[in-house]
Parts: structure tokens; C-alpha cells; sequence
């Protein structure tokens, strides 16, 4: 199983989830991220992201943002986007049905979340980043759930 985490800059929400994800999943699924816009295409996580990881000894140091690429609907089977817009630009990119059905917003496999965003904690301190970081922890704990099951 191949998993692909989609924000808007790949800096802040879904390295995190990756990062996450990673710490989730059982050997052989793979888990990436990327972002809607190239802005920071090659830069490591904002460093609010990283420390907040590295609090729960999860090290996301090392990850590259890159954008989501035509190639990313062929190799992932699922693609969560954190939020609307990316959601809304993520689908406008799919080609066909099969691709669109491999993208959702990563909140909805929370029931008590439908439509729900995960908010960007780029403009915020270090408790909006653990703030996200929980939110994305949950999420992830119920993607493995949904597709461990």
C-alpha cells in the first residue's frame, strides 16, 4: 500500500502526517508527501514541524518538500489532502474516476470530522503545530484502522 499526503507547501501539516504515518504502518507501505504548489520544492520541513515531530520521537528532518506530481495518481494507492482547497486542486488534476476515487480529505475518515480541515499552523507558535500534530495523529490512528481492517 503506497500513501501520499497532500498540503499546500509539503512544509508544515503533511510532512507531519508522513512523518506519522510512517511510525503507523506495517513494513512493506510506503508513505510520502507532497504539496499543491512548488514554493518550496527541495527546502526541509519548517522548523516548527520538526521540532514538534521530534517531541514525540518522530525525526522528519531529513524530508524534502516536492509537489504533487501526474505520477502520484499511477503509484499511490490513497491520497489524503489536509484541506478544501488542496482537496479541490488535488481532484482537478486526476485524469479519471480511478484516480479521483484514490483521493479524500484526510479528516474524513474521522466520522465526526466530515468536511472537516486540518488547520495550517504556518502563521501560528508552537502550540498550533502540536495542536495540528495531535489532529494528525488521530487521523492517522484511523487510516490504519480503516485500512489495516
Amino acid at each position: 500500500m503506497k500513501i501520499l499526503m497532500v498540503c499546500l507547501g509539503n512544509i508544515c501539516r503533511s510532512p507531519l502526517a508522513e512523518g506519522i504515518m510512517k511510525t503507523k504502518v506495517p513494513e512493506g507501505f510506503f508513505v510520502d508527501s507532497a504539496g499543491t504548489i512548488s514554493m518550496h520544492e527541495g527546502k526541509h520541513p519548517d522548523k516548527r514541524a520538526i521540532k514538534t515531530a521530534a517531541n514525540h520521537n518522530i525525526d522528519i528532518s531529513k524530508q524534502r518538500s516536492r509537489p504533487i506530481t501526474k505520477a502520484d495518481f499511477e503509484n499511490f494507492d490513497k491520497i489524503y489532502c489536509m484541506d478544501i482547497d488542496v482537496l479541490a486542486d488535488v481532484v482537478s488534476k486526476t485524469k479519471n474516476e480511478d484516480q479521483r476515487q484514490k483521493v479524500s480529505l484526510f479528516l474524513e475518515v474521522l466520522g465526526d470530522h466530515k468536511n472537516a480541515e486540518v488547520p495550517d499552523p504556518y502563521w501560528g507558535g508552537m502550540d498550533d503545530f502540536e495542536s495540528v500534530f495531535q489532529l494528525l495523529d488521530k487521523g492517522c490512528d484511523a487510516i490504519c484502522n480503516q485500512i489495516l481492517n
